[in-house]
């Protein structure tokens, strides 16, 4: 194949051989020198900066832009499983939510837990298939956490929009390699700070569908004075008037957080995601085609970035030792290759593990 150096030039120089951003990203140096700069203010002007809402805005903006989707459609928050909760609550007692087995927790859980839902569980390839006349809301990943296989994200919205069910797609381990659009899903929510590179505590959900008018948007029931619209007449007793756009489902967010992901979407839109896409997935066929010549199989998950490998878990702490960052999860050696990665780090994997 193509030798591929890391993308991003100067942005990254990290001691490991880094391989695990599907736990969570690197931060690139524009987004710590911001951090820091952000830490250095807060000495004079609190926690909550000179400026508390211009990074949020321009990262809100940000996301809007790599899902095709306008800003006033982007809500943000701290994490999923607060998401998968507000959307659990705009669901009827007795409604039937289709998931796939063994989908991530901090989307399944919260929806899980409300009272009065049917949780029905499916294999992730028979999901499309599955949904049926009486199914609310189909929620599920884009790309699986444990081992990386992709969605037929065209089929499951298909089949849901013909039984009048209800999209709620979590982009986590998607968004910043796998191009993407909101306006296909109901609900589209994404943990920022693994695919792309923003701290943690950097959440987004993205409102696809049609136009809402006022009456048509869900109960805001975790909002708080940040999502009145007018912030400053919002902060004693209920919200009157909640922002006329997704603001109304904003949370009080932690400013270093959106600091930071101002930073790191910036860079990720000046790369572009079909760059990164092609440079991810190259090196992770490199890698397949690698563990083939070693006789070994990973679960098969064409076209992703994720490649997870059973037989092989035991590897992780040899490999740790030798300055190569992995993970495991179910008993699967799971190997993550981002923009920062190149061939050189896919064959030093490879040789180690033989």
């Amino acid at each position: 194949m193509q030798r591929r150096k890391p993308l991003g030039g100067a942005e990254f120089a990290p001691e490991t051989i880094y391989l695990n951003s599907a736990s969570s990203g690197l931060l690139p140096a524009r987004s710590a020198a911001a951090l820091r700069a952000a830490l250095d203010e807060s000495a004079s002007y609190g926690t909550m900066g000179r400026d508390y809402f211009a990074p949020a805005a321009a990262s809100r903006a940000a996301f809007g832009r790599l899902l095709d989707t306008s800003p006033d459609r982007v809500a943000i928050g701290s994490s999923v499983a607060v998401q998968s909760a507000f959307v659990a609550a705009t669901l009827p007692a007795g409604s039937e939510v289709l998931v796939p087995e063994g989908d991530f927790s901090s989307l399944v859980n919260p929806l899980a837990a409300r009272p009065g839902i049917k949780l029905r569980s499916v294999p992730l390839a028979d999901l499309a298939e599955a949904v049926r006349p009486g199914t609310a809301l189909v929620a599920f990943s884009a790309v699986q956490s444990l081992d990386g296989r992709i969605a037929d994200l065209e089929a499951v919205r298909t089949a849901a929009r013909a039984h009048g069910a209800r999209t709620y797609l979590d982009i986590t381990q998607a968004a910043g390699w796998l191009p993407l659009r909101a306006a296909d899903f109901d609900f589209v929510v994404c943990g920022a700070f693994k695919w792309l590179l923003c701290p943690r505590g950097t959440t987004f959900m993205a409102f696809g569908g049609p136009d809402r008018e006022e009456e048509a948007w869900p109960a805001a029931l975790h909002a708080g004075w940040v999502a009145g619209e007018d912030t400053g007449a919002s902060s004693y007793g209920p919200v009157v008037a909640p922002a006329a756009t997704a603001r109304r489902y904003d949370e009080p967010h932690a400013h270093y957080s959106y600091v930071g992901a101002e930073q790191s979407l910036a860079l990720i839109e000046e790369l572009g995601v079909a760059t990164v896409h092609a440079h991810n997935t190259a090196l992770a066929d490199h890698y397949r085609a690698g563990l083939a010549a070693r006789g070994l199989t990973p679960r098969p998950a064409p076209g992703s970035a994720i490649v997870s490998t059973p037989g092989i878990a035991d590897a992780e702490s040899r490999l740790t030792e030798a300055g190569v960052r992995i993970s495991v999860r179910g008993g699967l050696l799971r190997a993550a290759f981002h923009l920062y990665n190149s061939t050189d780090d896919v064959d030093r994997l490879l040789a180690l593990l033989a």
